[in-house]
């Protein structure tokens, strides 16, 4: 169920509590149309033994306030990325086995 931008940010910062990291350059953020080939393709991140997440939100414009909303605070990214369907914002912890692209 796609989320709003307050929602997603809720979701978002709770899953990062658990994360056991503590600054947000230790983690990348992105939107996608595609978060399963994205992350476990593209970026390499392990699906089992990672910490990840991805959120669908209810527009591309809202996907990219939050990913905006995280690179502000210095996660690792870029903005401009995706295209009109890129709606899910995704985030993982950079590890020295991910590609950050």
């Amino acid at each position: 169920m796609p989320l709003n931008y307050d929602e997603i940010i809720q979701a978002m910062d709770e899953h990062l509590n658990k994360s056991g990291k503590n600054y947000y350059n230790e983690f990348y953020i992105g939107i996608t149309n595609s978060p399963e080939r994205r992350l476990f393709e593209e970026h390499g991140v392990s699906k089992e033994d990672s910490w990840w997440i991805y959120i669908p939100a209810d527009s591309v414009d809202t996907a990219r306030k939050v990913e905006q909303h995280y690179l502000d605070k210095g996660m690792r990214g870029g903005n401009g990325g995706g295209n009109d369907d890129s709606i899910f914002v995704y985030c993982y912890i950079v590890t020295p086995t991910t590609v950050d692209k």
